[in-house]
């Protein structure tokens, strides 16, 4: 019997079972040590900019990103609507208030002008919006500059959601990066794993050192235990950023195989009308493409995405449908948005396709005999 095929596993480097014994061996199990200390040092060379800070996960990194910014009760949070619930849920977490914006075609992202647009409308209501919070979905960048310039124009703090998109760029500046903070997430199905975990990217050390405090329970310089401000228990362990120093020894190979997949599917598809591969719209976008995704036209294809989706699972192969926006979700249903139907559009027809890193050939020739076979339905 064979195996299934998942949509995102993690993948192995060879050396993480190394760097967890070298926790155990010093008998730095919990927060702080070694581990920990060179994955945020990797990561920050990686990057070539800013301070990270290890963190339980991505989730962590967004809330820790708003107390930081001074997002309080009854603040209102410009989210990206086309994302996973991650990036939205912390802004209630703080007792915000998400304004969800829509997407543009292109590059499946926050679209600048609906952004403007809400930014206006918000002002004109009497509520300046605190934080803005963007994401390169499925590793795609957005278009930074037109967001970064609403933002600098209405002096509105951006958070960068990179949780999908680390070893990807937008006019050679890498993702995670462009934020006043940013995220990472280690999560798993990411490009890279912790086994779970994430990263708030500061820019500077005072942010790095206030993320660290509230991380570790806000805990004061005295000697007994005293607490001044409410904390969290959200420091990543030094066992988890071991499987991360080894994760990050091949995270350069790691990107080159996902867009070998996208390679993949890109020449899969070429001759299959009605179906539209995710990728770059130009040389100043470079993905990790995270995830490879397909929007189909069943007028054109003959068959939709479900049929896709049930087509993969008869060889039990994983696929996903796109993520559902977040101001169709029955738990946001009551918050505002702003934009036409792009994101709708794009989860009504849209199918993430298997991406792992460690896909084989004998895997790709599953997936191409389960794609041709559902012209058959």
């Amino acid at each position: 019997m064979r195996s299934g095929i998942l949509l995102s596993p993690p993948h192995l480097a060879g050396n993480e079972l190394q760097f967890v014994k070298l926790a155990l061996e010093q008998g730095r199990w919990a927060s702080g040590g070694e581990n920990l200390d060179v994955f945020e040092h990797r990561l920050d060379c990686f990057l070539g900019s800013g301070y990270s800070v290890g963190l339980s996960s991505g989730t962590a990194a967004i809330h820790l990103a708003l107390i930081i910014l001074g997002v309080k009760q009854d603040d209102e949070v410009l989210c990206q609507s086309f994302t996973f619930s991650a990036s939205a849920n912390p802004i209630t977490y703080v007792g915000a208030k998400p304004v969800f914006i829509d997407s543009e075609a292109e590059t499946w992202n926050m679209c600048p002008e609906a952004l403007e647009e809400a930014i206006r409308d918000r002002i004109a209501k009497g509520k300046k919006p605190k934080a803005i919070i963007v994401v390169h979905l499925y590793g795609m960048p957005a278009k930074m500059d037109e967001i970064t310039a609403v933002a600098a124009k209405y002096e509105i703090p951006l958070v960068e959601d990179a949780a999908e998109a680390l070893g990807s760029a937008y006019k050679g500046q890498k993702c995670g990066t462009f934020g006043e903070m940013s995220v990472l997430s280690f999560n798993g199905n990411k490009i890279i794993t912790t086994s779970g975990g994430g990263a708030l990217v500061c820019r500077n050390l005072e942010q790095k050192n206030k993320a660290v405090f509230l991380s570790t329970q806000a805990l004061d310089n005295a000697p007994h235990y005293q607490h001044s401000e409410i904390g969290y228990n959200y420091r990543m362990s030094n066992i988890s950023a071991g499987i991360g120093r080894g994760q990050m020894e091949v995270l350069p190979q790691r990107v080159e195989a996902r867009r070998k997949n996208h390679e993949f599917y890109t020449e899969l598809f070429r001759n299959i009308e009605g179906v539209t591969v995710f990728t770059e719209p130009g040389a100043d976008f470079f993905s990790n493409h995270w995830l490879s995704a397909v929007i189909i036209d069943p007028e054109i294809a003959g068959f939709t995405r479900e049929d896709l989706r049930l087509k993969f699972l008869e060889d039990d192969i994983e696929s996903r449908p796109l993520w559902k926006p977040m101001h169709l979700q029955p738990v946001f249903a009551d918050a505002p948005y702003y934009g036409k139907k792009v994101a709708e559009e794009l989860f009504e027809n849209g199918l993430c396709l298997p991406s792992g890193s460690s896909l084989t050939d004998a895997e790709r020739e599953r997936i191409k005999n389960r794609i041709f076979a559902v012209k058959n339905i």
